[in-house]
């Protein structure tokens, strides 16, 4: 019982301590540099710049709400005048705020790496099964692995500008250009885990598999997947860092919404407050991708046949 609490008591005041020495080493550090800007933003500036943007949000959806009530009593007023009249509401095209970019940034990162598991498992699963085909995909995978997503994204743009041409799009040209240079980013680390995790079950099983004389899908379900589940996580886990961190980055290089469009406007605006929010987004950034991580941890605890296995 001892033993429990003081791993508790552990596990609690250990992180506090980390948060507590690095606000201390910030604030510290940030009275010591000055830009051009003024001084480097610590907690409190940052906190107050958080609390700013909480009230723009506020503002911006008041003025949306105020919008549609006035559109709503305009068209009841017409609709009374005169029944034949079909009323027509307007989108609402105010700036989006700190929080709309944080959703649309979480949207297209999750499109971007759900196409890019969707990708990457089945093909990981064939590579592992088969030599002959790992000896003929294996080059192509080491060439474009290490590519940056700051290669991919021009060529991206003018493939999904080029191909995507509709006069009612489903999706805008930017989303598609994010997403899919996510998936070409972020679907390598997926790939070569599952195929490395596919060859690697033992022997043992893939005897039992013969024995039983199990089809090929039912020994891919059976034996396959939940042999390679391990491996597989830690691919997808790698695979989401990567796509999160490739996507702000696609988002300032493209000025597509986002995140990243927000840190560059932030920048490119060059007031007072900009480095202030700057170091909010960075900050949402970090914590999201943290966020992202355990939730993928949480994932790989459920789906995984080892209930033992220590997971961090």
């Amino acid at each position: 019982m001892q033993k429990l609490e003081a791993f508790q008591l552990k596990n609690l005041f250990m992180p506090l301590i980390g948060i507590v020495v690095f606000l201390f080493v910030w604030q510290v550090g940030a009275d010591r540099i000055d830009t051009s800007l003024g001084k480097f933003p610590g907690p409190v500036a940052v906190y107050e710049q958080w609390q700013g943007l909480v009230a723009d949000h506020q503002r911006e959806r008041s003025k949306e709400s105020s919008f549609y009530e006035r559109q709503e009593k305009r068209n009841a007023d017409r609709v009374a005048k005169d029944p034949n009249y079909v009323p027509k509401i307007r989108e609402y095209t105010g700036k989006p705020t700190f929080f709309d970019q944080i959703f649309t940034s979480l949207y297209t990162v999750l499109a971007g790496f759900g196409l890019a598991t969707l990708i990457a498992i089945p093909l990981g699963i064939v590579i592992g099964l088969n030599s002959m085909v790992y000896s003929a995909l294996n080059p192509v995978i080491q060439i474009f692995k290490p590519v940056s997503p700051l290669a991919w994204l021009p060529l991206v743009t003018m493939v999904v500008s080029a191909t995507y041409v509709s006069n009612d799009p489903m999706f805008s040209k930017s989303f598609l250009t994010s997403m899919f240079t996510v998936t070409m980013c972020c679907m390598w680390p997926t790939l070569i885990n599952t195929a490395v995790g596919v060859a690697a079950i033992e022997k043992d099983l893939l005897n039992v598999s013969k024995v039983l004389r199990l089809s090929w899908l039912t020994h891919v379900v059976k034996i396959v997947i939940p042999s390679a589940m391990p491996m597989m996580f830690t691919g997808l886990r790698l695979s989401l860092g990567i796509a999160w961190m490739v996507l702000i980055a696609a988002e300032m290089l493209a000025q597509n919404p986002g995140l990243g469009k927000f840190v560059w406007d932030e920048f490119q605006n060059g007031s007072s407050s900009s480095l202030g929010r700057i170091m909010v987004a960075v900050l949402m950034i970090g914590f999201i991708g943290f966020l992202l991580d355990r939730a993928m941890l949480f994932a790989q605890r459920y789906f995984s046949w080892d209930k033992t296995q220590v997971l961090r």
